[in-house]
């Protein structure tokens, strides 16, 4: 942060904002302010520079044709990059979650490169489309309560040795390798495969990107009542037999 002032970007909107992903920023903005912070947002179109100079950034999902043209665009401005080397914290959905990885199918059926700023590698999958709602246990190192999300997605992420995995689903496919894993980190960078939009879901999630770009170990504590009931309505609803 600068000037007291907390900088928030979401990429691509115009490429990257399928399943009601923008409500990822809303959240974070929403929950930045409730503790008083100042928050400048700024939309990064696809035909614009990523700033260097952000403490959150917010990639959304999208299709397969757009998901190609944010990679090529992302690659060739290299400002995520700089960004990161700078210690922003970037959080990730879906086909944005590919992006940051090595590499990616595209839709042309060919291995796009990815940003490679974590550790894993997207296929496409050959089974059916992993599509519902997932509940799953966070990684405890982050000291988050269970995650709860919707995933619709056909690729399947293997993780490297240097990306852990978010969290270990009960219910639903994560990154669809078998093994029960669902998205990776390592220490700025996050991937998740979750809509809902997922930090709507899951606010405390929110709450620890704004902790990590604040450099501090806690928050002033905010009205969750709303939160709280939206996640338990589909805790509960994901949780009846179908």
């Amino acid at each position: 942060m600068s000037d007291n002032q907390l900088r928030v970007v979401w990429i691509y909107p115009d490429l990257l904002s399928t399943y009601g992903d923008q409500g990822n920023v809303l959240v974070v903005e929403r929950r930045a302010r409730q503790r008083g912070l100042d928050v400048a947002r700024l939309d990064v179109r696809s035909d614009q520079p990523i700033p260097t100079s952000g403490d959150i950034y917010l990639i959304g999902g999208g299709e397969d044709r757009p998901q190609r043209l944010a990679a090529e665009r992302l690659r060739r401005d290299g400002g995520l990059h700089r960004a990161v080397e700078n210690g922003a914290i970037v959080f990730s959905v879906c086909a944005g979650y590919q992006i940051l990885g090595h590499e990616f199918i595209n839709d042309l059926g060919q291995r796009e490169p990815g940003l490679g700023l974590i550790d894993v590698v997207s296929v496409r999958g050959e089974g059916e489309r992993c599509v519902g709602d997932v509940l799953g246990d966070i990684d405890p190192r982050l000291g988050l309560p269970p995650l709860t999300g919707f995933e619709n997605h056909q690729g399947v992420t293997h993780l490297g040795p240097t990306a852990r995995p978010f969290a270990q689903v009960r219910l639903g496919n994560g990154n669809g390798t078998g093994d029960g894993t669902e998205g990776a980190y390592n220490d700025t960078v996050f991937g998740t495969y979750m809509h809902g939009p997922v930090l709507a879901r899951n606010p405390l999630i929110a709450d620890l990107l704004l902790k990590l770009a604040l450099d501090v170990n806690a928050l002033p504590p905010t009205d969750d009542r709303w939160y709280e009931a939206l996640r338990g309505e589909r805790i509960a609803a994901a949780q009846q037999p179908a």
